[in-house]
Parts: C-alpha cells; sequence; structure tokens
C-alpha cells in the first residue's frame, strides 16, 4: 500500500508539471516568460542550500564559527571568480572540512 501511495504521488506530481511545461511548444511561450523560467534553478538552489547553512541549534546562525558559513564563502569566491560548478564544488568541501577541524566544537 505504502509503494502505492509513493508511486500515485509522483504520477500526480509529474502530470501537474507536465501540463503546465510539457504541452506548451517552447516557441508558444512569451520572451518575458522565458525570460523569467531561467531564475528558477538559481532560486530553487539557494532555497535548499541557504538554510542548511545557516540554521544552527534551531537558529539563524551568522557568528564566525559556523564552519558552514565559512565554507559557504569561500565556495561562494570559487564560483565568482571560477563561474565553474565544479570548482566550486571542489574548493567549498574541503573547506568545510578543514573549517570543522579548525574550529573547536
Amino acid at each position: 500500500m505504502v509503494w502505492a501511495m509513493i508511486f500515485g504521488t509522483a504520477a500526480v506530481t509529474f502530470l501537474l508539471r507536465f501540463s503546465f511545461l510539457g504541452t506548451v511548444a517552447p516557441h508558444a511561450l512569451s520572451p518575458r516568460f522565458r525570460e523569467a523560467l531561467r531564475f528558477v534553478p538559481p532560486a530553487v538552489f539557494a532555497a535548499i542550500v541557504v538554510p542548511q547553512v545557516l540554521i544552527r541549534n534551531d537558529a539563524i546562525d551568522f557568528a564566525p564559527d559556523n564552519p558552514r558559513l565559512l565554507a559557504a564563502i569561500a565556495a561562494l569566491g570559487v564560483a565568482w571568480f571560477t563561474r565553474s560548478v565544479t570548482w566550486t564544488l571542489i574548493a567549498g568541501m574541503p573547506a568545510l572540512w578543514i573549517v570543522q577541524w579548525w574550529l573547536p566544537g
């Protein structure tokens, strides 16, 4: 029964999303709408990452001893200069490990 609910929910979610964008020809969308769609992936990424970086112990933490914040700042610097997701990940994860090792607690 659980698997039926999972597959049913997945099917409904897919059909809702497909009905909105999958049935419309790309050239039928206005240029302004297509331009707005370019902002969806960064917005979703920010919605996933920012809470993971800033929330610690059920509160927003901008303190200098927040290792995730320091690693995110390092990753943002790499992203700014390289414009590469790969290099951002290659720099960000070791930065997090180093900062977690370096900071007490």
